[in-house]
C-alpha cells in the first residue's frame, strides 16, 4: 500500500475478510495512505455456506470504525444463505458504525450471477432499505437481474489492477487462472494489452470493482480502437 501510494492512483483500496484486523494494522493502513477498505460480511450467525459474519466480526468492525481514516464499505451479501432480516442487519450495523453499506450479489466461481427466487426477494427488500444511496454504476444490478446481462467494456489489468499476496496482477479474484502476470514485470505496453484485452465474462459479471473502475467508458461513445486509446 505504502509502495502503491507514491504513484497517486485515483484511489488505492483493500478487500479483507476483516478477520486479522487489529489496531496496529489499521494504524499502519493509515500511515501508509490507504483510501478505501472493502469488507463483505455474508450475514449475522454462521451457516453452512459460510463463517464470514457479523457475530464474530462485530469486535473487529467496531474497532475499525473508531480508528480507521480511509473510507469502509461494508457490503452485505444476498445469496450466502443468511435470511433477509440478517442482510439488513448488516446494513443498519454499516451505517450506524459510519461505514457506506452495499449489497454485492452471490456469485459462482466465474464471478456469474447466481440467484434464487428467494435471494431475488431479499434484493428488493434490502434495496427498499437501503434508498436513494442503492444505485451505482449505471444500476448494473437490476439489469443483471431483470434482463440477464448487463455488458461493459472491462478494463481489469489495466485501470484495475488485482495484486494477490504473491504480487502477481490479475484481471479479479475470479479470474486468477485466466491472467497473471507480476505487478514488478508491468510496463506501460502490458497495461495497454490489458486495457483491449477482451473479457468474455463481462457481460454476466458481478464484480463491483472491475466495474467501478470501467465507468468511464459509458461516457464517451465506443467507436472502435482509436477512440479507445484516446480514452
Amino acid at each position: 500500500v505504502a509502495h502503491a501510494s507514491r504513484y497517486r492512483f485515483q484511489m488505492l483500496g483493500l478487500i479483507s475478510n476483516g478477520f486479522l484486523l487489529e489496531p496496529a494494522i489499521v494504524d499502519a493502513l493509515n500511515e501508509a495512505g490507504l483510501t478505501d477498505l472493502q469488507i463483505s460480511v455474508d450475514g449475522v450467525t454462521p451457516n453452512a455456506i459460510t463463517l464470514k459474519v457479523l457475530k464474530p466480526l462485530r469486535p473487529k468492525l467496531e474497532m475499525l470504525s473508531r480508528r480507521a481514516r480511509f473510507k469502509v464499505v461494508l457490503s452485505a451479501v444476498v445469496g450466502s444463505g443468511a435470511p433477509y432480516e440478517e442482510v439488513a442487519e448488516v446494513v443498519r450495523f454499516a451505517r450506524d458504525h459510519g461505514f457506506r453499506p452495499r449489497v454485492l450479489l452471490i456469485h459462482d466461481k466465474a464471478g456469474q450471477l447466481a440467484l434464487s427466487p428467494e435471494d431475488l426477494r431479499s434484493y428488493r427488500q434490502v434495496q427498499a432499505l437501503i434508498g436513494r444511496h442503492w444505485k451505482d454504476l449505471w444500476d448494473y444490478r437490476d439489469k443483471l437481474i431483470l434482463g440477464g446481462e448487463a455488458p461493459f467494456r472491462c478494463r481489469a489489468g489495466s485501470r484495475y489492477l488485482y495484486v494477490d499476496e504473491r504480487g502477481v496482477a490479475h484481471w479479479c479474484a475470479q479470474t486468477m487462472d485466466r491472467f497473471g502476470k507480476p505487478l514488478a514485470e508491468y510496463d506501460a505496453a502490458e497495461l495497454e494489452r490489458q486495457y483491449h484485452a477482451a473479457k468474455e465474462c463481462n457481460a454476466a459479471c458481478t464484480i463491483g470493482c472491475a466495474r467501478s473502475c470501467s465507468q468511464v467508458d459509458f461516457l464517451f461513445p465506443q467507436h472502435g480502437e482509436n477512440h479507445a486509446r484516446r480514452l
